[in-house]
């Protein structure tokens, strides 16, 4: 147990130019070490954003594994695109004393002349910006993202950066920033909650194994909703045999060409039924029969599904995997795989409610660990799979539901064994 005067050493051996640090920073900082200096990027800063969902946590702590950890991290800086009525960014740097710049460049250099930050998070998500004719909404996440690597090209010096959800609504956007991070050889990661978040039960894809094919289940109608389902999805299939080895083709399906789908086995209705029984939030034809019930058979799904999707996906190893967009008959996540020899494997990603949604306190512990570690805890391909496999499959959508060649998805990659998820 510390001293009242070991502590107040401690106080007195923290750099001075440091900007003041408050009890979010000093709980977890070594002492005599001063904690990483971070900058946030984002759209928006304001209630129920993401970036309130994050920044909020690197300022005020989080919960972790039955405690309440406060991050090695201090927020030095930000950089807000657009402050409409309930921004939150003002306030927040005036209660935590960090400045709001107005410009990329200046929340890196914190107004100096070389960059001032041991790490970069990019949040790229909510706010006003136009939809292109695919119906993606074209947040800025590579614009930021470019405008960060100018301060690291002009400076001659590179730290961690995340990207919070999608690299980019456009695949080759997505690559090019993979690559960049690569040539200048600083830690990226990107992604979104689902793949760290709890499991209910707490399953994964035996690491090596054999997967036949596998089933992802959710509820969506936007870019923004499917991406967390495939990448939801891809963080269980990365962990077969030989890694993942990238996409052959993709094809989506709306309407009634779904169930016919099915009826031509070219997507398993034994893994539906699979991950069905793992939903918490299956409706029924009334609100008496909104309770737990096998909608996969006697043509309910049918009936309380009226725009079903299927994106149906072919890699390179021959895996077949399918998402399926239910909305009308569940409201969560839930995956399934069958194995070789014929089992199968099914979970739910657990999504606790508004408004903590503290899943997104498990994708900051990550964020954490690469700044503080220098290392990325898990490849950025996987996003870069989902975004660029999204990005296909509404392609395929806008030409009516043909199947999509797709050479330029060679992304290969192979998963670490720890999952990370669950907190």
């Amino acid at each position: 147990m510390m001293r009242r005067r070991q502590f107040l050493g401690t106080l007195c051996t923290l750099p001075l130019c440091l900007e003041p640090i408050h009890g979010s920073t000093l709980g977890n900082t070594r002492r005599g070490a001063r904690p990483k200096r971070l900058a946030l990027i984002t759209t928006v800063w304001t209630y129920q954003s993401h970036a309130q969902h994050m920044g909020d946590r690197f300022l005020v702590g989080y919960p972790r594994h039955g405690s309440w950890h406060y991050p090695s991290l201090q927020v030095v800086s930000a950089y807000v695109d657009q402050k409409p009525d309930g921004d939150l960014s003002k306030q927040r740097a005036a209660h935590h004393g960090f400045t709001v710049y107005p410009t990329i460049a200046e929340a890196l250099r914190c107004g100096g002349g070389s960059l001032a930050v041991d790490g970069v998070v990019i949040i790229g998500e909510h706010g006003q910006y136009p939809r292109n004719q695919k119906g993606q909404v074209l947040y800025p996440r590579y614009e930021f993202f470019q405008e960060v690597v100018r301060v690291f090209e002009a400076d001659r010096r590179v730290v961690p950066v995340f990207n919070d959800k999608h690299l980019s609504y456009s695949w080759q956007k997505a690559a090019e920033m993979v690559a960049t991070s690569k040539r200048l050889k600083f830690p990226f990661l990107a992604g979104s909650s689902l793949p760290v978040t709890w499991r209910l039960p707490p399953v994964e894809v035996p690491y090596g194994g054999r997967v036949r094919e596998a089933l992802m289940i959710g509820v969506g109608g936007s870019d923004a909703m499917d991406y967390h389902a495939l990448e939801a999805m891809q963080c269980m299939i990365e962990r077969r045999r030989g890694g993942e080895t990238g996409v052959r083709s993709v094809q989506v399906l709306d309407g009634d060409d779904v169930w016919k789908a099915a009826a031509e086995g070219r997507w398993s209705a034994r893994l539906l039924e699979a991950a069905l029984s793992r939903s918490d939030s299956l409706t029924g034809d009334s609100d008496l029969d909104s309770r737990t019930q096998d909608l996969s058979r006697n043509g309910h799904l049918p009936r309380l599904v009226k725009n079903p999707s299927a994106y149906l996906i072919e890699h390179q190893d021959g895996l077949r995997s399918t998402l399926l967009m239910l909305n009308g008959a569940l409201s969560d996540y839930c995956f399934a795989a069958e194995l070789a020899g014929g089992e199968v494997v099914s979970t739910q990603f657990f999504l606790p409610p508004t408004p903590n949604v503290t899943y997104s306190a498990c994708l900051v512990a990550q964020i954490e660990e690469m700044i503080i570690s220098g290392k990325a805890p898990y490849p950025v391909e996987r996003t870069q799979m989902a975004s660029a496999v999204l990005d296909r499959c509404l392609d395929s959508r806008a030409m009516g539901g043909r199947r999509v060649e797709t050479p330029e998805l060679n992304i290969r990659y192979r998963a670490p064994r720890p999952s990370r998820f669950g907190g």
